[in-house]
């Protein structure tokens, strides 16, 4: 073996920058090279008539995050069984600042209730789930979570560059830089962390300061929310969902986890699964089994429960929301 002494010197120099490069953080990724960013823009200048300089300014700081691709990989509502799911949402202090939000709002919230039938519970619970009531309504730059879904993760690539293409277009529409506004990983945005698209077509002006604003206006983000859950089909003063008991085996298929409401209540209870309040017998529902700590839970889902996962495509997601918002309603007396 040679001696390190009689290395050359060119060999010893490759090898200190060798070290070096490793111990050094690798250079962040950027798309203004990109093959899909650059057809993408393409199509930006050619159908919606934006700049191809300041696009590709701005893809060329959009930066790839390794940490994105893998929080989509393992969302909490696909990884965590019921049980564990439900503490993360139904705390003393999300309900305690839940109330606390009620108070507050209480005549916007009143007014959006009015207006689209929605409770006043179930607006500020969706807002709780989501942000814990604007809190928390996360820190990654929305063009950097768009644009590395919209070029690098291929199994949603086609939805994401749509969403890409709608937050450029609501940036555009609102004199936003797209380059400061901030997210979730998935590039939500706001108080009811809205995707682009969804921002574009069920945002509203809910104080009638000329401005659809989610992200800093709270009267604003009640009215988007009771919007978006009244356009999808809320049915007012019907219920959500029934705990049930099985009077009879039912059958699996029944609990695919499609949340459609194939079934009416009375078939769901001539099959074996009784709901345990009054409902209307010909009322479209949708049979659950949600994994509690003692083994499953059963539940009668029905349309307004469809309704909260329009919202997250999520019967975990659907039922946080609404015991969060039985808990806001008993708490504040609603």
């Amino acid at each position: 073996m040679m001696p390190a002494c009689s290395v050359p010197r060119s060999l010893q120099r490759v090898a200190l920058l060798v070290t070096l490069a490793l111990a050094l953080p690798a250079c962040a990724e950027h798309y203004d090279d990109h093959p899909a960013a650059a057809a993408f823009i393409d199509q930006l200048v050619a159908e919606d008539g934006f700049d191809r300089e300041t696009l590709e300014g701005l893809f060329a700081r959009a930066e790839r995050q390794e940490s994105i691709l893998e929080a989509i990989a393992r969302p909490a509502e696909k990884t965590r069984p019921w049980h564990e799911y439900r503490d993360i949402f139904l705390t003393d202090r999300r309900i305690d600042e839940g109330i606390a939000f009620l108070a507050e709002h209480r005549d916007t919230l009143a007014a959006a209730e009015a207006e689209s039938g929605v409770p006043a519970p179930v607006i500020a619970a969706v807002l709780g789930v989501e942000t814990y009531y604007g809190r928390i309504t996360g820190s990654y730059a929305v063009i950097d979570a768009l644009s590395t879904l919209a070029f690098d993760y291929p199994p949603r690539a086609p939805f994401f560059r749509r969403e890409l293409r709608h937050f450029l277009l609501l940036a555009r529409e609102q004199g936003l830089d797209p380059a400061s506004l901030e997210g979730s990983y998935a590039g939500a945005m706001g108080y009811g962390q809205f995707m682009p698209s969804s921002y574009r077509s069920y945002a509203v002006d809910f104080d009638g300061d000329g401005l659809a604003d989610i992200r800093n206006n709270p009267a604003d983000a009640i009215g988007s929310v009771a919007n978006y859950l009244a356009r999808h089909g809320w049915r007012p003063g019907e219920p959500v969902a029934s705990r049930a008991t099985l009077a009879a085996p039912v059958p699996a298929d029944w609990f695919d986890e499609s949340l459609d409401a194939e079934r009416t209540v009375a078939e769901l209870a001539a099959g074996g699964l009784v709901a345990a309040r009054d409902l209307s017998a010909d009322a479209p529902a949708l049979a659950l089994a949600l994994q509690g700590e003692d083994g499953p839970e059963y539940w009668v889902g029905l349309p307004n429960f469809y309704v909260i996962t329009r919202y997250n495509h999520s019967a975990l997601y659907a039922m946080a929301v609404y015991q969060l918002s039985e808990r806001l309603r008993d708490g504040a007396g609603a």
